[in-house]
């Protein structure tokens, strides 16, 4: 991964709390043995997640608490565009 802006980062995530919680979510997923869903030359989970990312591949989703609100997060697959 060359080098990327932390602002294109955050563009895709609104938030650095965000961001950290989506990257670190995916990193791990990763370094568990899922595969990247981007084309990368990287080897670092880490470097993997937040070039998936910056390329739009996971989203951030938030997820109702018990009480209801939506404080929690995880990560999801970007859902691929149709051609029709």
């Amino acid at each position: 991964m060359g080098l990327v802006s932390i602002e294109d980062l955050l563009n895709r995530c609104g938030s650095v709390y965000k961001l950290v919680i989506l990257s670190a979510q995916r990193a791990k997923a990763v370094a568990e043995g899922a595969k990247p869903l981007v084309q990368t030359s990287s080897k670092k989970a880490t470097s993997i997640a937040l070039e998936e990312v910056l390329h739009g591949r996971v989203l951030y989703k938030a997820e109702p608490s018990e009480e209801g609100d939506t404080t929690r997060g995880r990560h999801t697959r970007a859902k691929k565009a149709h051609k029709s």
